[in-house]
């Protein structure tokens, strides 16, 4: 089976682009050689409460644990716990350069207007890189938003083995062909996101039925009435039509042919993520209810982890001519 890696940061709320672009996708990959990690590290880029990023750690894990991961069937872990993320981090800065950096569509989005940014925030993209290439990953189930990141990976690790031979796997993007970007039900031009303020257009994976069902109910669509998947001329309707058709496993397309009005399929929508995410929720209170088992969980994980990433670490570290201690 081919190696599977991905990681979330433990900030915010997950929500169900989150769970259809992403979680969902690793609960299906998880029954080979998958990796998953609560990237912590990369919380630190900016400002943070140390009992909220705590708190959210331990929610975050519990969240992917309570979706379907498995710790029987796959590795999942979170990013500080295994230290050679951050030494593989330091020996890629040290071969990405400026120029790589700045060229990052995120650190301009997230630096713009700022008077003073971190150089962590600048620099994460060489950390990002440690994560997948310390696993000899082939796979990385990525958003369209993280394509770039991805090849700047791809672009280092290469780099590392021309220089000083063959040492990392150059991996490969994969990306959900429904749901990969799941649009924000008030502004659906925008995409939903566990960081953003928009409460009535974001549905959280472990919001209460009622609220799930309304903020559904309210999404914005448009006036023609017609219900066609076109996410170019029909954003809201073709969001709501992708959700659909992610949990039902078909195409947007098909799905659109069974409606004939929007109410329907906004109350359609509605009773399937109750159906899906309920389950989640239950099982997520009952893992924050036995924090020690919790954690247990995690710290096997990160055990299982540093085996690997351990000897990936000395191999590049030998490689860039470091002693060996």
């Amino acid at each position: 089976m081919a190696r599977v890696f991905s990681g979330i940061k433990p900030t915010g709320e997950l929500q169900i682009g989150n769970y259809l672009g992403a979680i969902r996708h690793w609960v299906r990959d998880q029954d080979g050689d998958a990796i998953f990690c609560v990237v912590d590290l990369h919380a630190l880029t900016v400002d943070v409460d140390p009992a909220v990023l705590h708190r959210e750690s331990l929610e975050m894990s519990a969240g992917l644990l309570a979706a379907g991961l498995d710790p029987s069937l796959c590795t999942i872990f979170v990013q500080s716990h295994v230290p050679e993320h951050a030494q593989l981090c330091w020996l890629l800065e040290c071969t990405v350069t400026v120029g790589e950096l700045r060229r990052m569509t995120q650190f301009k989005d997230k630096s713009s207007g700022q008077e003073s940014v971190r150089g962590g925030l600048f620099t994460y993209p060489a950390l990002m890189a440690a994560d997948i290439l310390l696993y000899d990953t082939e796979y990385v189930p990525v958003g369209d938003d993280q394509r770039q990141h991805l090849e700047l990976t791809r672009e280092v690790a290469a780099r590392f083995n021309n220089r000083f031979g063959e040492t990392f796997v150059l991996p490969k993007a994969s990306v959900p062909k429904v749901a990969a970007r799941v649009m924000d039900l008030q502004d659906p031009t925008r995409k939903m996101s566990k960081s953003e303020d928009s409460p009535q257009g974001t549905v959280k994976m472990f919001d209460e039925p009622d609220d799930i069902a309304r903020k559904v109910r309210r999404a914005v669509t448009d006036t023609d009435g017609e219900v066609r998947y076109d996410p170019a001329v029909k954003p809201g309707v073709s969001n709501l039509l992708e959700i659909l058709a992610s949990l039902a496993g078909e195409d947007p397309n098909v799905v659109a042919a069974r409606y004939s009005a929007y109410g329907p399929l906004k109350d359609d929508v509605a009773d399937a993520l109750v159906a899906a995410l309920t389950p989640l929720r239950a099982r997520r209170e009952a893992l924050l209810d036995d924090p020690a088992q919790l954690t247990s969980l995690l710290r096997a994980g990160a055990e299982r982890a540093q085996a690997m990433a351990s000897k990936k670490y000395e191999r590049a570290a030998a490689a860039m001519g470091l002693l060996a201690p």
